[in-house]
């Protein structure tokens, strides 16, 4: 029974470095994307980031906080991707990682197809949390949608079609 294994193993890893959608929503996105333009550095995140992309950060923008194992947040991610896509607005779509630091978060890159910056907590995690939101009870993903009017929508979980539409609308 092992040969069956060791043999199907190497054809398996093959098969998904071929097709990366197969096993992954937005891996072929995620590859085109690579090869456009990649995200080569992690911008640092803690409470005073925060006050300054709420301050004078960009409009529209979205905001995905997510964790390294978090199976959902790639999906939430792609949902906002494909809004702006279809939107046809140049709109930046930022993950935030909060249990990778520095650079070991660009190997997270891949699942978050569209992405315009990466950041990593840089501090103590529960005090940025409490900075981005006193009432977040850190599930991810997380999402704040700036709308271009600066008003705020938090999300836990993947936005509605509703809440997309006024974001962008």
């Amino acid at each position: 029974m092992n040969w069956s294994f060791s043999f199907l193993r190497p054809a398996a890893l093959a098969a998904a470095l071929m097709f990366p959608g197969l096993y992954m929503p937005n891996g072929a996105l995620a590859l085109a994307q690579h090869a456009h333009g990649a995200i080569t550095t992690v911008a640092d995140f803690d409470a005073a980031t925060w006050t300054q992309l709420l301050r004078s950060g960009p409009r529209p923008a979205a905001y995905v906080f997510t964790n390294s194992f978090c199976a959902t947040c790639p999906e939430a991610f792609d949902a906002l991707q494909k809004t702006v896509v279809a939107s046809g607005k140049s709109v930046p779509l930022a993950a935030i990682l909060m249990d990778v630091q520095g650079e070991r978060a660009l190997a997270h890159a891949h699942h978050y197809a569209g992405v315009t910056k990466i950041y990593a907590f840089d501090g103590f995690e529960p005090a940025i949390r409490q900075a981005v939101d006193p009432q977040w009870r850190n599930i991810t993903p997380y999402v704040v949608l700036i709308a271009r009017n600066g008003k705020l929508q938090r999300v836990t979980g993947q936005p509605t079609a509703a809440q997309l539409k006024a974001w962008l609308g």
